[in-house]
């Protein structure tokens, strides 16, 4: 499995999508675009079968947090939603079958190249996927190509997310310990977010649902 892990890996580094925006966006922001991957024959290594229609990607109104950046919920009242008309746009990322499979759900973020990489995270619905190497995050940066994402400590830094603390985590990635580690002052080249781990993990697996994806301290938005 820890083989098949690897070569759906470099498939997905070597079939990299378009180049990332400016990251002297006037507004200030980054923004997450939803996408997915599906291998054919051979792209997850000699001999290795084609991936299956099993993924997908979407920002999904309802299933995230506020997006005005309130309480998800009263809890003074639970019948009286303080922000009950908010859209709660949230990363839906699925991953419907077994993890060998040559495919992935994920996100491409814009306007983040040029930047020096400081800090990488996101907040995830409890009870939703977080493994060892997914969802995380793709950074090809000016030392060289990374892996960000571990929800093992001490590779995350994992908080109750403020918007809801009982039903939301906030995750802050160690840099130092990403494969290989991102060397101090590597500016980010492309960044993407990948989600191939399948439902062959035990419960919940196979799907994650993420918001407030955070790079050097911004919250990327949807687009």
């Amino acid at each position: 499995m820890k083989k098949c892990f690897v070569l759906i890996a470099i498939a997905l580094v070597c079939l990299a999508l378009a180049p990332f925006a400016s990251a002297d966006d006037p507004k200030g922001h980054f923004s997450v675009h939803p996408k997915t991957f599906v291998g054919k024959a051979g792209d997850c290594g000699t001999g290795y079968p084609a991936g299956s229609e099993i993924v997908t990607a979407a920002w999904i109104q309802g299933i995230g947090l506020p997006d005005n950046g309130g309480a998800n919920s009263n809890p003074s009242n639970h019948a009286d939603n303080l922000n009950k008309n908010d859209d709660r746009n949230g990363l839906l990322l699925s991953k419907n079958g077994a993890t060998a499979d040559c495919s992935a759900a994920g996100a491409d973020i814009t306007g983040a190249d040029g930047a020096v990489l400081t800090e990488l995270g996101f907040d995830i619905r409890n009870g939703t996927h977080c493994g060892g190497g997914a969802p995380r995050f793709n950074v090809d940066a000016s030392d060289g190509f990374h892996f960000v994402g571990n929800c093992s400590a001490p590779f995350a830094n994992a908080t109750p997310a403020p918007q809801d603390p009982t039903a939301w985590t906030r995750l802050r990635f160690d840099l130092t310990q990403a494969n290989p580690p991102v060397t101090p002052g590597a500016k980010i080249k492309s960044i993407s977010i990948i989600f191939d781990e399948g439902t062959d993990g035990g419960p919940g697996a196979g799907l994650a649902v993420i918001d407030n994806v955070d790079v050097n301290g911004v919250l990327a938005v949807k687009q």
